[in-house]
């Protein structure tokens, strides 16, 4: 039997038993559909973690924070004392340390004329661009005159712009953080979403001194960081950061720490264990359903045998060949679940689509995600086909006659 008549006639089997084709592909459309999903957007998450992570920290850096310091975006604010001096102590003290930059965020409400926004608002030092790797698109940046005088200036991010000024070019405006007046005299470097969901662009950016004098009202900061000179000494580096800090502190042998240090080498410990998470352990979940599709797809390709015995001892008895009903069920099988392959990934690419423009991943097209998904739909094919094709092809034609 020609493999053209096999389609043709696998085709007019979908039609003829409905329900059954309808059941199937549905199961394999939900378990593809996860399993492109999954995929896509996880891969885009991985590559919007790496980014933000390689931004906020680098190969080369080390932040410190305060006890349960927090930076930028997380959602921990429970804050131990860290100060300016501190870091600058480790500065000085620390070898092989080329620069540093200290921070204190606080979300703040935030008024132009009667637009009114809670922003997220930031201290920084003039050095801040070269440390955090973020500057200004237009506009002029913080200087040192700006920190040494508690100037009342703002970089503002495009978001809190947006929100606060609508279409207005907001350089040379005034507004209003928690009631003391700034003026706007840059715009933020566009960033997105971080790895928390935070949209990095709804943030105004002040000197550190205006912010802990005029601002948080507070001489402590939430975190501060530091660029090192040779990252393959980082380990070092941080042994001595912390034997600086634990002195200025008149820590005792056995007492813990009252601050946290970020590096590198602990970032990329957590990158390895979210990518297992994101491209293993969730993966499986969705291949456990797929799973399901096949066994339920192979019951009823079972069924059908069972209902069109008289049909298989009549194409028996004609002449066809056990390998051509085997192959018949076989490609029925395959293109029933393929079909629900092609609508899952289509389905699975859209969802990963709009999920990618809801929290500003970039790109969600994948072409892994959707061979994958093909190739799953394929599997799930000949896995819930075999049986149920082995079984038609040895029914004897005299049997399936009576």
């Amino acid at each position: 039997m020609r493999t053209s008549r096999l389609l043709r006639h696998g085709l007019r089997s979908m039609g003829r038993y409905k329900l059954r084709s309808g059941f199937i592909i549905l199961g394999v459309l939900i378990g593809v559909f996860a399993l492109s999903v999954v995929v896509a957007v996880g891969r885009g998450v991985e590559r919007k973690m790496l980014a933000t992570i390689r931004q906020v920290v680098g190969d080369s850096a080390v932040i410190v924070m305060g006890g349960g310091g927090r930076i930028t975006g997380s959602p921990r604010g429970d804050v131990a004392r860290l100060t300016i001096d501190d870091v600058a102590a480790i500065a000085r003290e620390v070898p092989g340390i080329d620069d540093w930059d200290p921070q204190q965020d606080q979300l703040m409400s935030v008024r132009h004329d009667n637009a009114t926004a809670t922003v997220r608002v930031l201290g920084h030092s003039e050095r801040w661009e070269r440390v955090w790797g973020r500057g200004v698109v237009r506009g002029e940046s913080i200087d040192a005159a700006a920190v040494a005088g508690a100037a009342r200036v703002a970089l503002i991010g495009e978001t809190a712009a947006r929100d606060l000024f609508g279409g207005e070019d907001p350089l040379g405006a005034e507004v209003r953080i928690g009631g003391v007046p700034f003026r706007v005299i840059g715009t933020l470097e566009p960033f997105g979403t971080d790895m928390h969901g935070m949209d990095r662009d709804d943030e105004i950016v002040v000197p550190i001194s205006t912010m802990l004098r005029r601002l948080a009202n507070v001489d402590t900061i939430s975190a501060a960081k530091l660029l090192l000179h040779d990252d393959s000494r980082s380990k070092e580096t941080v042994t001595d950061l912390l034997r600086v800090l634990r002195e200025r502190r008149a820590l005792t042998p056995g007492e813990p720490d009252d601050f946290r240090v970020l590096s590198a080498v602990a970032v990329q410990r957590t990158v390895a264990t979210i990518r297992r998470i994101l491209l293993l352990y969730v993966p499986l979940g969705a291949a456990v359903v797929l799973l399901v599709a096949a066994v339920v797809s192979a019951a009823l390709m079972l069924a059908s045998v069972n209902e069109r015995v008289a049909e298989i001892g009549l194409r028996r008895a004609v002449g066809a060949r056990p390998d051509d009903i085997r192959l018949q069920f076989l490609v029925e099988a395959a293109v029933t679940t393929l079909g629900g392959g092609i609508g899952g990934v289509g389905l699975g690419y859209l969802a990963a689509r709009w999920v990618a423009e809801r929290v500003q991943l970039g790109d969600a097209f994948s072409w892994s995600a959707v061979l994958l998904g093909l190739a799953a739909s394929v599997l799930t094919g000949l896995l819930a086909g075999v049986l149920p094709a082995r079984r038609a092809a040895q029914l004897q034609p005299v049997d399936a006659l009576r």
